[in-house]
């Protein structure tokens, strides 16, 4: 079965200039995912899809493929994860390559991994064919049954009880767990999207994780650093010193 990691890497980024390549424990971001897939025993290729040439050279230095560069109207700040996906794909097709059966998605901004945690799930969707695809969570205390929307004067609740007045004041333990998808690992099948135009289908299995930093602000690269000078995730950055 061949398998593939895709790291998407555009160049565009506004909270953070430059994101996917700013420095964190001495290397670019995107660099961490290419590491946590080079680790990993049941991928076969690393392919970084990034509009940049300047990111593409720093993605082979750290040992990702860049076959493409992406159209830079695929990388704007409302492109979807399903476009760079596609084009991806449609390149593999228009150069008489075989799809591979499933596809590891790594997001550069979630560069904490543990890689024992990336192969369980790769192991998991060789041996499961019946799911679509697998997405990573943790675990929240927030529900949506206690969130709020505007409409029109008045305060409404998002989701509530049919039967039950008022459930968004009934105990948080009450209600069901919540899981916030968290970019630890998505792994999806071309297969499911090529011929249906799903990402993740109608039967994903949630992958249950620990909580990591989502690169999105300066605090959250701060609380990534921090983890970093502390020895989070030692394999990911003897791999990368390896690469200077």
């Amino acid at each position: 079965m061949k398998v593939l990691a895709l790291v998407p890497a555009r160049s565009g980024s506004k909270g953070i200039k430059d994101k996917n390549i700013i420095r964190l424990g001495g290397h670019p971001l995107l660099a961490y995912s290419i590491a946590a897939a080079k680790l990993c025993e049941g991928i076969d290729e690393v392919i970084v899809s990034t509009d940049s040439k300047e990111y593409a050279a720093i993605a082979m230095a750290y040992g990702g493929a860049v076959p493409f560069i992406r159209p830079k109207t695929l990388a704007l700040d409302n492109s979807v994860d399903g476009e760079f996906f596609r084009h991806a794909m449609e390149w593999f097709e228009g150069n008489d390559m075989s799809l591979p059966e499933l596809v590891v998605h790594l997001r550069p901004t979630s560069p904490i991994r543990d890689i024992t945690v990336l192969n369980r799930a790769i192991s998991f969707m060789v041996k499961n064919p019946q799911f679509t695809a697998l997405r990573s969570a943790h675990e929240t205390h927030l529900t949506p049954y206690k969130m709020f929307k505007n409409v029109g004067q008045y305060m409404k609740p998002f989701l509530c009880f049919e039967d039950i007045l008022e459930s968004y004041n009934l105990p948080r333990q009450t209600f069901e767990k919540c899981f916030i998808p968290n970019g630890y690992v998505d792994i999806l099948r071309p297969s499911i999207f090529m011929s249906g135009n799903q990402l993740h289908g109608q039967q994903m299995k949630m992958w249950e994780t620990p909580e990591i930093p989502d690169i999105d602000t300066t605090n959250d690269l701060g609380l990534a650093e921090k983890l970093i000078s502390v020895g989070a995730k030692t394999a990911l950055l003897r791999y990368l010193d390896l690469q200077k």
